[in-house]
């Protein structure tokens, strides 16, 4: 997606987070190629960014609440500090994301790939991590933690 698009869809789309949907247009970022952006401290609030290409983008301190990341490429993108609560990440590509200090409550993480990610303890907090895929050094937290215990024997654990 060009610069200028994207300036104009998230320009509409902070007004229609501004007015709670009255005025503006929601932001629909579906199967977008945003590779490689620098999305930082930028609000997507419930956007559609269903299916879409962020591997390698900077999304620190983005507001990502509600947003709609089913199957999204999230591959080595930076979400230090993002704002994913209530954020649906099914079978989203997370390999090697950085997520350490993400706010991940209630966050879908149903069979997301979450292999060599960082993430800090705040993964406690996610709705649903059922066959997820993760890294062995999340293991020992996973099993200690009765909220995602049961969804142990469902999780593909890489090296």
């Amino acid at each position: 997606m060009d610069t200028e698009k994207l300036k104009e869809v998230l320009a509409l789309h902070q007004v229609w987070v501004d007015s709670d949907g009255t005025k503006g247009k929601r932001a629909n970022l579906r199967f977008a190629d945003l590779s490689r952006a620098n999305l930082s401290s930028t609000n997507l609030r419930g956007a559609d960014l269903c299916e879409a290409n962020l591997s390698g983008a900077d999304l620190r301190r983005a507001d990502l609440r509600r947003a709609d990341l089913r199957r999204a490429d999230l591959t080595k993108a930076n979400l230090g500090h993002a704002d994913l609560r209530g954020a649906d990440l099914w079978e989203a590509d997370l390999y090697g994301a950085y997520l350490t200090d993400a706010y991940l409550t209630d966050a879908n993480l149903t069979k997301a790939d979450l292999t060599g990610a960082k993430v800090t303890l705040e993964l406690r907090e996610v709705r649903a991590l059922y066959k997820s895929a993760v890294s062995k050094e999340h293991l020992p937290w996973i099993m200690l933690n009765p909220h995602h215990s049961n969804w142990f024997e469902s999780l593909e654990v890489s090296a």
